[in-house]
């Protein structure tokens, strides 16, 4: 489904990410999973065509589209979708409608099942706005049940447990789940070795680099051993270079 081949970025005179390639197939969950600071969340503005990370060279293509040069829109339409780590700031529209905004099907009774998935009461929320009264964890799980709502073919998900509870959590990994059962695909972003033992592969960033791809229990193992105690210089393991 999704091919990305040497992809670089710079900002200035810092390289974000470094001759990046990997892929992801239809149905796959796949973890990305680096310390804070290690290029993810830039990869998925990459990924999903945020005007602000254009790369400077390599390739993306998606099911054989190369969309390296698509903004957002065109990707979107294509079937790929984000959710951000801070979700996006609408004010005052319902959060029943806010849910269906990128739906292709409409109706209410729609809303509430994914609101529903997302623990979202909906006798509590069916009538409240996108505003200032929600929490950002509460604002997260409108988000992601707006993403279920899409039916994507790739999900970026970028942090998609943050600022929410154990009970909700459960629910995104029942939403990953729901979007490979009809052959969507996943891209897992985080800095949590736990969430990522969901994904079927994974892969270990550092510094902008995609250095270590592999089962979630090998990628989670190193991790745990040469990251997480230092979140700025990756120590190879034996047979592997700098």
């Amino acid at each position: 489904m999704l091919k990305i081949e040497n992809l670089n970025l710079k900002r200035g005179d810092k390289q974000i990410i470094k001759d990046m390639s990997f892929e992801v197939p239809d149905g796959e969950i796949f973890g990305v999973l680096g310390t804070n600071g290690a290029g993810k969340s830039s990869l998925a503005y990459i990924l999903m065509g945020s005007s602000d990370y254009k790369p400077d060279s390599g390739k993306l293509i998606f099911n054989g589209i190369d969309i390296t040069d698509k903004n957002m829109d065109e990707r979107a339409r294509l079937g790929i979708t984000l959710a951000w780590q801070e979700p996006a700031r609408f004010e005052g529209i319902p959060i029943i409608d806010f849910v269906l905004l990128g739906s292709k099907e409409k109706g209410h009774t729609l809303a509430e099942s994914y609101m529903d998935n997302m623990r979202l009461t909906v006798s509590e929320y069916r009538t409240r706005q996108v505003d200032k009264t929600l929490s950002g964890g509460e604002r997260k799980k409108i988000e992601l049940a707006s993403v279920l709502a899409m039916k994507p073919k790739l999900a970026i998900l970028d942090e998609p447990d943050s600022g929410i509870d154990m009970l909700s959590q459960e629910a995104v990994i029942n939403m990953i789940r729901e979007i490979k059962s009809y052959g969507g695909s996943v891209i897992l972003i985080t800095h949590d070795e736990e969430v990522v033992k969901i994904a079927d592969r994974s892969a270990l960033m550092c510094s902008g680099l995609a250095f270590k791809v592999g089962k979630p229990k090998e990628i989670i193992e190193y991790y745990k051993e040469h990251c997480k105690p230092c979140p700025t210089k990756v120590y190879p393991a034996k047979g592997e270079s700098k």
